[in-house]
C-alpha cells in the first residue's frame, strides 16, 4: 500500500500539471475605431451583413455613444459585405462596407476547436455617412486591444 501511494501522488502532480488554454469563443471579432471630427457615436449605428443564402443578420442593434465596437468575422468568405445605418434626428443613411481578406486556419491544440485568423486587404465603402476607412491592424485574431479598422464618419447635422 505505501508503494502505491508515491505513485497515485506523481500521477497525480503530472496531470495537474497539463493546461489546455482554448479560447472560450472561437468568433475572431474586428476591433472598428471612430476617428476624426466625430470621435463617439451621436447617431444610432445598426450593422447587418448580407448572407450566401439570401437573408440579412443583424450583428449590431442600435449603438449609441460608443467610441468604438466589435464585430464578428466570417470565416470561409473572401469578403465581408456589411450595412452600416445611422439613424438621427429623423434621417437615416445607409452605408455598404466590403471587407476583402484572406482566411488562414490557426490551430491551437488538439482540444481545441479549429479558429480562422484574417488578414485584410482591402476596404472599401459608399459615401454618404462615412467619409473613409483606415486599417490600422491587418491581422484579426484574438487579440482585440488595438483597433483594426479606423473609421471616419461625416458630420452631417
Amino acid at each position: 500500500m505505501r508503494r502505491i501511494i508515491p505513485f497515485i501522488i506523481a500521477a497525480s502532480i503530472v496531470t495537474a500539471c497539463s493546461s489546455i488554454d482554448c479560447p472560450l469563443n472561437n468568433t475572431v471579432m474586428a476591433k472598428y475605431v471612430l476617428g476624426g471630427t466625430v470621435d463617439v457615436l451621436e447617431d444610432s449605428l445598426s450593422v447587418s451583413i448580407s448572407r450566401t443564402n439570401a437573408t440579412d443578420t443583424l450583428l449590431l442593434d442600435r449603438l449609441t455613444d460608443a467610441k468604438d465596437f466589435m464585430l464578428p468575422v466570417s470565416y470561409h468568405q473572401p469578403s465581408d459585405v456589411l450595412f452600416f445605418t445611422f439613424t438621427g434626428n429623423g434621417v437615416t443613411q445607409t452605408d455598404t462596407v466590403t471587407i476583402e481578406k484572406t482566411n488562414t486556419l490557426h490551430f491551437e491544440s488538439v482540444d481545441c476547436g479549429p479558429t480562422y485568423f484574417h488578414t485584410i486587404s482591402h476596404v472599401s465603402w459608399t459615401n454618404h455617412a462615412i467619409d473613409s476607412i483606415v486599417i490600422t491592424k491587418a491581422e484579426v485574431n484574438h487579440d482585440t486591444s488595438k483597433g483594426h479598422l479606423l473609421l471616419y464618419l461625416k458630420r452631417y447635422r
